[in-house]
């Protein structure tokens, strides 16, 4: 059973009322009793209700923002969407990054709920599966996903399985049959699943045989020897890469030049989120492009819309369309040299050991 307040105020052995106090008017309270009175909190795993204080009127006009990190810009853009319409309507963010670490994001929303944060607005792991999306519903606590493609959840995407089969779809129809996907950590993100998702079925409608994601460490900057060797050497090497964000994409780009192929001579480059910085490369990068701004914005609205009471649609989850961009990372590729070790197609395009 959930503890309430009475429960902490017998536990610490005072009134209601100075529990009260202790949470939301501290200074207030002698110091030896605020001690006991947390001390109790602690013990009883006792969570003020946001929800409560709202219905209160108690109004903060604080929004928790979760994101896994800022090195990736996909969520810079992301967080200034946001921004800018929260404090054109005088709501403050209180941002926290969690690099997908689950205790972290629990640490993350226990800081927030804790600051009377009003709702929040996060990307996670998992959405479908996750527990604390879970105690979230419980307790009450509006919330809005980022970027996690789900309709069992409020949350804000595009359709990462369709975007990823229209970018794996341009590759095919550039000649390119060794096509091979570069993602992190599948368990880690349920957008890579999903994208993962739509190589594969884009391959299979091609008559080509999809191979299993090739995971690193999205975190890295760098390509470890072993992947670089599994992705430059040989003649069945793949012609052409899908690399699950744009980021990843850049990395990659770096590691086959160091180890002297061209791109896109040697090797074409596919990326996704269409972050402007890719333009900027030389050879400009391709990319399956998510409006990562309006999500942001489109975010804090729906978000804002269920505070204040006035939000209508029927559907939990908003699908912002995706485009794409070529680029000159993809070049096409002929049906002699894409057709070169076909044959060991299934040997060369499993997944490095």
């Amino acid at each position: 059973m959930t503890p309430t307040i009475k429960d902490v105020a017998a536990h610490a052995g005072f009134s209601i009322a100075t529990v009260s106090r202790a949470i939301n008017a501290p200074h207030t309270v002698n110091p030896v009793t605020l001690d006991k009175v947390r001390q109790s909190i602690d013990a009883l795993n006792f969570r003020p209700s946001p929800l409560g204080r709202q219905l209160r009127g108690e109004r903060t006009r604080l929004i928790g923002v979760i994101l896994p990190t800022l090195a990736n810009p996909v969520f810079a853009e992301c967080l200034q969407g946001i921004d800018e319409l929260a404090s054109a309507q005088g709501y403050r963010l209180m941002l926290m990054t969690t690099q997908y670490d689950a205790d972290r994001e629990r640490r993350a929303i226990e800081t927030l709920r804790e600051h009377r944060v009003e709702g929040l607005i996060l990307t996670v792991a998992d959405a479908d599966t996750h527990p604390l999306l879970d105690e979230l519903d419980r307790a009450g606590l509006l919330y809005v996903l980022m970027h996690n493609d789900t309709v069992r959840r409020p949350s804000v995407s595009v359709d990462n399985r369709l975007a990823a089969y229209d970018g794996v779809r341009m590759l095919i129809a550039h000649g390119h049959r060794r096509i091979l996907m570069l993602a992190g950590t599948l368990a880690a993100s349920d957008r890579a699943r999903l994208r993962h998702l739509g190589y594969a079925q884009a391959m299979q409608q091609a008559g080509l045989a999809p191979a299993p994601a090739l995971e690193i460490d999205f975190n890295a900057d760098e390509l470890v020897p072993s992947v670089l060797a599994h992705l430059a050497g040989g003649m069945n090497r793949p012609t052409a890469l899908f690399c699950s964000n744009d980021l990843l994409a850049m990395v990659v780009i770096r590691g086959l030049r160091r180890a002297g192929l061209q791109i896109p001579g040697d090797m074409s480059i596919l990326g996704f989120d269409g972050l402007a910085v890719g333009e900027l490369l030389q050879p400009p990068l391709a990319s399956i492009c998510a409006p990562n701004r309006e999500i942001g914005c489109s975010a804090w609205q729906r978000l804002l819309a269920r505070i204040d009471g006035s939000y209508t649609d029927a559907s939990l989850s908003l699908t912002l369309p995706h485009s794409l961009r070529e680029g000159a990372t993809i070049a096409a590729i002929s049906s002699t040299s894409s057709s070169v070790g076909d044959t060991s197609r299934q040997r060369s395009m499993q997944p490095l050991t």
